[in-house]
């Protein structure tokens, strides 16, 4: 599985979904949208929005989480098969 996340340092959305990935040893490329030139674009380009955090799984844009409700936690273990313990 190939899996590029769309990301912020002043995100707290995506510093909860790149600690999720860490947690369960998931590896990830990380594109910063302020350091990364065409990064923004890009998210705007295929979701429509300038949202974040973006996960890119195998091409697949998934948004990980949602607006007010927060990361989706049950939903990205099955999307990335990790087994609950």
């Amino acid at each position: 599985m190939q899996l590029t996340v769309y990301s912020a340092f002043w995100c707290p959305d995506c510093r909860e979904a790149k600690r999720f990935l860490d947690k369960h040893n998931i590896p990830y490329q990380n594109i910063d949208i302020e350091s990364t030139p065409g990064a923004a674009e890009e998210v705007v380009k295929h979701t429509g929005k300038r949202a974040i955090p973006q996960f890119v799984i195998d091409g697949e844009w998934v948004q990980p989480y949602r607006p007010g409700k927060g990361f989706l936690y049950e939903e990205m273990s099955k999307r990335l098969r990790i087994k609950s313990t």
